[in-house]
């Protein structure tokens, strides 16, 4: 178990570089077509299988609330990036899925973006560095915790 002072100093340090990098990152996104949000949907839904999530599975995803969700749901399927589907194995479940005009805004975009973050991240961190925090941030992530 770690120090409680130490805890809280790591906790400061990385919630401060978050804040700091997603600032700079969101004053490069390029957001003529998608804003941050709907492009974070989209690149939920393009990494997995099918590119098709429920609804419920994106809610965990995203850093927006569940009403939030549904409302950004309901914007990408008028502009047709998204498509929504109820689950044939739940009646009461949403299937959202990304389109071929959604994955091919998603990848123009992502191009900008990954260029973004390589020059904000990449820039400040050697390779071995990225790795350390990819597998220190998957377990932060992972952890459920003890109180």
């Amino acid at each position: 178990m770690s120090d409680k002072s130490l805890s809280v100093d790591a906790w400061e340090a990385l919630f401060r570089a978050q804040v700091s990098v997603l600032r700079q990152l969101n004053s490069e996104f390029p957001s003529g077509e998608l804003s941050l949000n709907e492009y974070d949907l989209l690149f939920n839904l393009a990494r997995v299988p099918d590119r098709q999530l429920r609804i419920r599975e994106l809610n965990r995803n995203l850093l927006i609330t569940q009403p939030s969700v549904s409302r950004l749901v309901d914007r990408l399927a008028a502009r047709q990036f998204v498509s929504k589907e109820h689950d044939p194995a739940d009646g009461r479940g949403t299937i959202v899925r990304l389109t071929e005009s959604g994955f091919e805004i998603f990848r123009r975009i992502a191009v900008v973006h990954a260029a973004s973050i390589h020059c904000r991240v990449g820039g400040a961190l050697t390779d071995v560095e990225l790795a350390t925090l990819t597998k220190l941030s998957d377990k932060l992530r992972l952890n459920e915790g003890s109180a």
